[in-house]
């Protein structure tokens, strides 16, 4: 088992705590993930992706899809089966399921849908204004020098 402390890390950085708690989270998960359902993650735009969930034998009704603490959460409940059934083999799994996807900042789900057993479900990174790439004029520098002269002169 390994354990660091990521204590140096919190008090040398100031508005990281998320990516040290990713970091903290990443190394404390002892537990592994699970591979049912599968999935694809795929980069369908230079700010868009797309999730697809392989969830055959389920409806949308038994489906649900949620955002909440920057995460995305896929969850699947099968209704009870009709007793009449009588499998002679049994190879498509309709077990419940909850799959977790931590959301980077910004990325937010723009819309699910379901076609041929397949869960696909759309998100895109929208960069706010206030981090956007601005240019910042420079001022000159003359104007600045001139005003520290003429106050320094009338201190004397």
């Amino acid at each position: 088992m390994r354990n660091f402390d990521l204590a140096p890390l919190y008090r040398a950085t100031v508005g990281f705590d998320r990516i040290a708690d990713l970091v903290d989270r990443a190394l404390s998960a002892d537990v592994p993930q699970p591979a049912y359902p599968p999935y694809n993650i795929e980069k369908t735009d230079e700010s868009a992706y797309r999730i697809s969930i392989a969830v055959a034998g389920f409806t949308p009704e038994e489906l649900s899809v949620e955002v909440k603490e920057g995460a995305l959460f896929v969850a699947a409940r099968k209704a009870p089966e009709e007793p009449a059934r009588n499998y002679l083999h049994r190879g498509i799994a309709t077990r419940a399921f909850e799959r977790r996807f931590a959301l980077a900042d910004h990325v937010r789900v723009t819309g699910a849908s379901h076609e041929h057993g397949m869960l696909h479900i759309d998100l895109i990174r929208e960069t706010p204004e206030a981090l956007k790439p601005r240019r910042i004029e420079i001022s000159r520098s003359a104007s600045v020098q001139a005003d520290v002269v003429e106050a320094t002169a009338a201190v004397n």
